[in-house]
């Protein structure tokens, strides 16, 4: 997903895969191995013995390990190394993905190895459960959430944040109402407000200070179940953000070679590199998701009583038979909400702005 996305924004992409797979997870079934640290480290040693490592940004995504973890955060440090005599000329783009709805699904030892390599990257993608690890505050509300972020400045000096994927209680919500979101446990984009129905993520680039440049930006609810979006969002980021910030007001030095591209603190919010970013990136993002959903309800049209009459389950007891059926179409679903990409990498590239930047402030 994200290789693709990168590829088509027309970034030069060195992938490093951490996992090698049948299929995504969303499944909950898959063949495949998880890369060692040992073999991270070696292709990266290939590309270096090569001078193939100039590389003007970095995206981290899933490490299996802590020692995966360790081998990445040492490709990070060596690439930020190379850059220390041109300031803004090495960006790293570090999503922790440790856990999501309440609970890890990583090994605990992954935890405080990503909180020691935190402070080495430029912008983090957390979601609301990885948030609430990293700054220790429970987020219940959207002040909590606002702390959460402030929190992770301070605590980790990283200059920019965007939390993902934040479910918060509403007043007006029933406890028995249902929830969705955009995304799988590999890292969402959004926040679900049970009130109005949509969704929202909130960014911040910090000042000089420290203090959070708190943004927000509501998108409409889709109620699918997607994998990958996650990847999809870090990978578009990669490319809007240097986009925006080549195209930043004027500063002296230019934004771009400036270190980590903190906008001065007199930029507002709304106007940080990182918010117009993720405006586009959410027109993409919801114009694709929007043509997926289309594509996936004619797919699963065709399946309508299939499964029941199917001669292969004729035989099987009632208990195993409604298991089979259950489960093949769980699958079913499951494949229909493959993420249309490449059929639609007109609206990756140029997708029309819906949703804009609004300030917040505690």
């Amino acid at each position: 997903m994200a290789t693709f996305v990168m590829q088509a924004m027309g970034c030069e992409v060195a992938a490093l895969n951490t996992v090698h797979f049948s299929n995504h997870t969303g499944y909950r079934q898959f063949k495949g191995t998880k890369s060692s640290a040992q073999e991270i480290a070696s292709l990266y040693d290939g590309l270096r013995q090569s001078y193939l490592t100039d590389f003007d940004v970095l995206l981290t995504g899933y490490a299996p390990s802590a020692t995966a973890v360790e081998a990445v955060g040492a490709i990070g440090m060596d690439l930020r190394k190379k850059s220390l005599q041109q300031p803004g000329s090495f960006f790293w783009v570090l999503d922790p993905v440790m856990g999501d709805q309440g609970r890890i699904y990583v090994n605990e030892d992954v935890v405080p190895a990503y909180k020691d390599l935190i402070p080495h990257a430029d912008l983090i993608l957390p979601n609301q459960f990885e948030a609430e690890l990293l700054s220790g505050i429970k987020i219940l509300s959207l002040a909590n959430l606002a702390d959460a972020i402030a929190a992770i400045h301070r605590i980790y000096n990283v200059p920019h944040v965007i939390v993902t994927s934040v479910q918060l209680p509403s007043a007006t919500s029933s406890s028995s109402s249902s929830s969705a979101s955009l995304a799988t446990a590999d890292g969402s984009v959004s926040t679900q407000d049970h009130r109005t129905n949509a969704l929202m993520i909130v960014g911040s680039t910090m000042r000089s200070d420290g203090s959070a440049r708190l943004f927000k930006i509501d998108v409409p609810f889709l109620d699918c179940f997607f994998s990958g979006t996650g990847d999809m969002f870090a990978a578009l980021t990669v490319a809007r953000l240097r986009e925006a910030v080549f195209a930043a007001e004027p500063t002296s030095p230019p934004l771009r070679e400036t270190r980590a591209w903190v906008s001065p603190d007199h930029v507002l919010a709304t106007d940080l590199p990182l918010a117009k970013a993720t405006e586009i990136v959410l027109a993409s993002m919801n114009a694709v998701l929007e043509r997926t959903m289309l594509a996936r309800s004619a797919e699963l049209a065709k399946y309508v009583k299939q499964d029941e009459q199917d001669p292969e389950l004729a035989g099987m007891p009632d208990v195993e038979r409604k298991a089979a059926v259950e489960k093949r179409a769980y699958l079913r679903r499951t494949k229909a909400a493959e993420i249309r990409l490449v059929r639609n990498v007109d609206l990756l590239k140029s997708p029309v702005i819906k949703y804009f930047a609004q300030e917040w402030s505690q």
